[in-house]
C-alpha cells in the first residue's frame, strides 16, 4: 500500500477519519501494519502490502 493512499480511505463502518500503524515498510510501500479508525477505533490490517477494509465481522479469521 502506498502512504499517499491514506488520503482517500476512510472508516467503512462510520466514515471516520483512519490513523496507520506502520509495521514493516519498503522503499515506496507499507507491506504490514494496522489502519484504526479515530471515531469507531475499528481495526483493519494491512499485509502484503493490501489493506483489508472490510467490517472486522465479516473478514475470514488469519489462518494459522
Amino acid at each position: 500500500m502506498k502512504e499517499d493512499l491514506m488520503e482517500l480511505l476512510c472508516c467503512p463502518l462510520c466514515k471516520g477519519e483512519l490513523k496507520l500503524q506502520v509495521g514493516k515498510k519498503s522503499k515506496e510501500e507499507i507491506i504490514t501494519g494496522t489502519l484504526t479508525c479515530k471515531e469507531c477505533s475499528a481495526t483493519y490490517p494491512i499485509e502484503d502490502a493490501i489493506p483489508n477494509l472490510l467490517p472486522p465481522d465479516e473478514r475470514e479469521p488469519a489462518k494459522g
